[in-house]
């Protein structure tokens, strides 16, 4: 299988998932401005999500443009990375029609940082597939940029349960780093 493949099918699977968040938001009955009031939550989180699945499609594609091969491994790879990344509609509907629960808010982190792992997974096996010597080897490096969103999603599941708010900080922290596409692949890319 080619990359391209690969990416394209990616393509296709994180645009249904975008789709189907947008579908999770019920338009009220009433055609007033106070009747959109309680769907901020539903709203917020969707703003949330929105941001969060279109930085991992953008770095992904960044990530896939700088890889050589694609193997075995990595189709399993990027499936894994597909997986959580599809929980994020119900986890969005979830979390917004229950005005941000700590439970809600706890599980929300959880498919955030098992999507940051499977990220991270999916990363290592395409260098591994292209050697420690690849553009893609070069430009990610240490990855600690990486290794910081899975500590800030890790303390976020954490801080659920205790101070919400901090939790949410954790994760819109985490889109704020990520939001401006991987810069470390693009000037491998470019040079």
């Amino acid at each position: 299988m080619t990359k391209g493949r690969m990416e394209a099918f990616s393509d296709g699977v994180i645009a249904i998932i975008i789709t189907i968040m947008v579908l999770e938001m019920h338009v009220p009955h009433e055609p007033t401005f106070e009747a959109l009031r309680p769907l901020w939550p539903v709203f917020a989180s969707y703003v949330l999500s929105y941001v969060n699945v279109g930085i991992w499609w953008s770095n992904h594609h960044h990530m896939l443009h700088a890889a050589r091969h694609i193997n075995g491994a990595a189709l399993w790879a990027n499936l894994h990375l597909l997986f959580w990344l599809s929980l994020f509609p119900f986890m969005t509907g979830w979390m917004g029609e229950n005005h941000f629960a700590p439970a809600t808010v706890a599980v929300y982190g959880i498919v955030s940082l098992m999507a940051a792992i499977a990220y991270a997974i999916l990363e290592r096996v395409l260098i591994a597939a292209d050697g420690e010597d690849s553009m893609l080897a070069n430009a990610i490096g240490q990855d600690l940029k990486g290794y910081l969103s899975i500590a800030l999603y890790a303390a976020g599941v954490g801080f659920a349960f205790v101070i919400n708010w901090v939790s949410l900080a954790c994760y819109v922290l985490v889109a704020l780093m990520w939001l401006v596409p991987d810069r470390r692949i693009e000037k491998r890319i470019t040079s």
